[in-house]
């Protein structure tokens, strides 16, 4: 066995908290190696510290690397080596263009002067490698996400990369930017890189990896060579501890009447006037009710939420909110809050989340009014109702007194869903609720989508994922250029309608 990376007992601790408990792992080289567990469990810790990201002194154990012990000071030195980390959130410079991204910090320059022609040559090669055929100079800001992780790739081929770590890789991409990703790890396998990856997408793991290593609470718990029939009910049962005998919570809808209604919902781009984002859009929503809206990716599904909450997005032109049989005026998101609507965005830490704030500030940030005595805020409310929420919702934390950003994307989540229950809504619009979160939190997420549903609540959601949609909703519109192309009974729906209507073929 030809081993490129062994990590021996290696333990990590931040204050109050043990991140990795004397983890081990050994990577064959030239393999895709899956490393799972449940968000909080030390996936990202453990890459860390393999990168240099938390330099040596600062954990104890051993790193091995191709046989020789290692100890990396920082990120750089680790890439000397030849081991280059992909985060989740990606590292590249929105307003520089695709070669000087590339060649960020390794600039093709001499006597102090970058040969902007030769690093135009290279990054063109470097392109090609995975598939990329914009011009160098296009401004990555300007690349869609599936676009702009193939530069973070090609930057690391360009760094005679040996080890290549990917963290969450697909976990913003739509299907068809995540089966080019796949076909690019599978093609640096056949050239010899060694590939671990980092994901929550088990359908993924299965069609990519070679080995996989599962964490939990900090431990590593087995290693499974993928090609001894290993299926994701067993990986489920490795990352929870438990099985899930249903992927999502049974229920039995006890839906109401119509209180919640648009009509003729017409918006049109911010920046391109002429493009319309929403066409026409109708549909309604009962108490009790989940309503799932699928689409593809751009078919508009995020434009309708925020432009429902507040018109947070687009230009108005036309269209009608009803709600218990009153038409709303929502010019503002503060009106929209005001009427009882709430809205759980898809990126949550750019526009769900203050990083730096802590737990508490957060959950009562969108509703000021609830803490306060007169003009002034009750601290001691804010933490009392800061503590319930976590409490309710099974957040982790140590207490509600910690940032915000020391959470795991589920507890983090869950924290963007206290902050908007505890403004009482009515409606509860929750765009790509599970996205990057583990199986085990989502399913803790769906009971409680299910809870407040059962609470007499109105639930839309917006997901990327069929299975999902499928599994948690009473009835799904679908989606298609702005749109909406049918709605379907959760008894008559199935991927294949759903996905004939989400093409606008079933129209």
């Amino acid at each position: 066995m030809n081993v490129m990376i062994e990590m021996r007992e290696i333990t990590k601790t931040f204050p109050g908290v043990i991140a990795l408990d004397h983890v081990s792992l050994k990577v064959e080289a030239g393999t895709v190696h899956a490393i799972c567990g449940e968000n909080g469990a030390g996936k990202s810790t453990l890459m860390g510290v393999l990168s240099g990201v938390y330099p040596h002194g600062s954990y104890s154990g051993e790193i091995f690397f191709r046989g020789r012990p290692v100890a990396f000071r920082n990120i750089r030195t680790s890439e000397r080596a030849g081991i280059v980390i992909i985060h989740q959130e990606l590292a590249l410079a929105p307003e520089l263009s695709i070669a000087e991204n590339l060649f960020l910090g390794h600039e093709e320059a001499r006597w102090g002067i970058i040969n902007w022609g030769y690093t135009r040559i290279r990054a063109r090669e470097l392109m090609r490698n995975v598939g990329l055929h914009e011009h160098p100079d296009t401004i990555i800001k300007h690349l869609g996400a599936g676009k702009q992780q193939l530069v973070e790739i090609a930057k690391a081929l360009g760094q005679d990369v040996q080890l290549l770590i990917l963290d969450e890789p697909t976990a913003a991409l739509n299907e068809t930017d995540s089966e080019h990703l796949l076909g690019i790890l599978r093609g640096l396998r056949h050239k010899g890189i060694t590939c671990i990856i980092i994901s929550h997408k088990l359908n993924e793991i299965r069609a990519i990896a070679d080995a996989i290593t599962i964490l939990r609470d900090g431990r590593s718990v087995e290693t499974m060579c993928m090609d001894q029939g290993v299926d994701e009910d067993r990986i489920i049962r490795g990352m929870v501890g438990r099985p899930l005998g249903a992927r999502y919570p049974t229920r039995t809808p006890c839906t109401g009447d119509i209180f919640f209604e648009v009509r003729n919902w017409t918006v049109r781009h911010p920046q391109i006037p002429e493009r319309l984002l929403c066409k026409q859009i109708n549909f309604h929503v009962r108490r009790g009710e989940v309503v799932g809206f699928a689409g593809l990716m751009g078919a508009g599904r995020t434009e309708l939420a925020r432009s429902l909450f507040g018109r947070s997005y687009g230009i108005y032109e036309s269209g009608q909110v009803i709600k218990d049989g009153r038409q709303l005026r929502l010019r503002t998101v503060a009106e929209a809050i005001h009427a009882g609507i709430a809205y759980v965005p898809e990126e949550r830490k750019t526009q769900g989340l203050n990083l730096l704030d802590s737990v508490k500030a957060t959950i009562v940030s969108a509703n000021l009014r609830g803490i306060a005595q007169g003009c002034v805020l009750d601290r001691n409310r804010e933490f009392t109702v800061a503590e319930e929420y976590r409490r309710s919702l099974h957040i982790k934390t140590h207490g509600v007194s910690a940032g915000v950003a020391t959470l795991s994307g589920g507890n983090q989540q869950k924290v963007v869903l206290g902050k908007w229950l505890f403004t009482g809504p009515d409606l509860l619009i929750l765009d790509e609720p599970t996205r990057g979160i583990d199986v085990g939190a989502k399913y803790e997420i769906y009971e409680m989508i299910q809870d407040l549903a059962a609470s007499g609540r109105g639930i839309m959601v917006i997901s990327s994922e069929l299975p999902e949609v499928l599994g948690l909703s009473d009835r799904i519109y679908t989606i298609c250029e702005g749109s909406v192309t049918g709605v379907l009974d959760r008894a008559e729906a199935s991927p294949e309608r759903l996905m004939k209507l989400m093409t606008a073929i079933g129209k």
